[in-house]
């Protein structure tokens, strides 16, 4: 009895460490309008503020791996990436 539970045992192990979890990488976008194109109103970090002087776009994708990776489009420096109205 002893051997068939550390066989499921040993099974149950083996099977957790072969499967190693999925982690989707973030997609880097060449220019704005690539971006625009899947997020219209941008990528920005989770409690980034747009600052400018006209109506501040708030419904901009909230992903901080996202904006990492795009981070080069933020010419503002405000936290969201290629934002538009």
């Amino acid at each position: 009895m002893r051997s068939i539970v550390m066989a499921c045992l040993a099974f149950v192990v083996a099977v957790a460490l072969a499967a190693p979890a999925v982690s989707a990488t973030p997609r880097k976008f060449r220019n704005c309008a690539a971006l625009n194109k899947v997020y219209p109103h941008g990528v920005g970090r989770v409690g980034a503020r747009d600052s400018t002087s006209g109506t501040p776009v708030t419904n901009f994708k909230r992903s901080n791996a996202l904006y990492l990776v795009n981070k080069g489009r933020d010419r503002d420096n405000d936290g969201i990436a290629c934002e538009r109205a």
